[in-house]
């Protein structure tokens, strides 16, 4: 048991987190619904919050930026093998370049845990 604590620590059989969208092509100024899935590890652990952030990547400059972000503040411990499901919603900005061959977007999903270290996800999305 306590091998499988300190593994968690390290990353090995922690929890983990995956953004499930219904769909990849949204337009400006719509409302995305989904939900955060988290799988809990091997041991129980203490969920601290859930960071989501719309970035758009520019292919010709090769630089990321941030349009906006979701944070999910929590104290709720997730148990070994517990599966949860947590709602997402997030208003894509209505003024916002659509995606091109030179520009892209994707979701970037960290789950942060009280110790551990963290989940990372992430989702490409088109806006038409």
């Amino acid at each position: 048991m306590i091998l499988r604590k300190y593994m968690s620590l390290l990353g090995v059989g922690s929890a983990s987190v995956d953004l499930i969208l219904p769909k990849e092509e949204y337009r400006r100024g719509e409302h995305i619904y989904g939900h955060f899935f988290i799988r809990g590890g091997t041991v129980e652990q203490q969920i601290k919050r859930i960071e989501c952030d719309l970035v758009m990547i520019n292919k010709e400059t090769g630089k990321e930026e941030v349009v906006d972000s979701t944070n999910i503040l929590s104290t709720r411990q997730i148990d070994s093998e517990e599966l949860n499901k947590i709602e997402f919603t997030f208003k894509l900005p209505e003024v916002i370049p659509v995606s091109s061959e030179e520009i892209s977007y994707r979701f970037k999903t960290k789950l942060t845990f009280n110790e551990g270290i963290e989940s990372r996800d992430q989702d490409f999305i088109r806006i038409v």
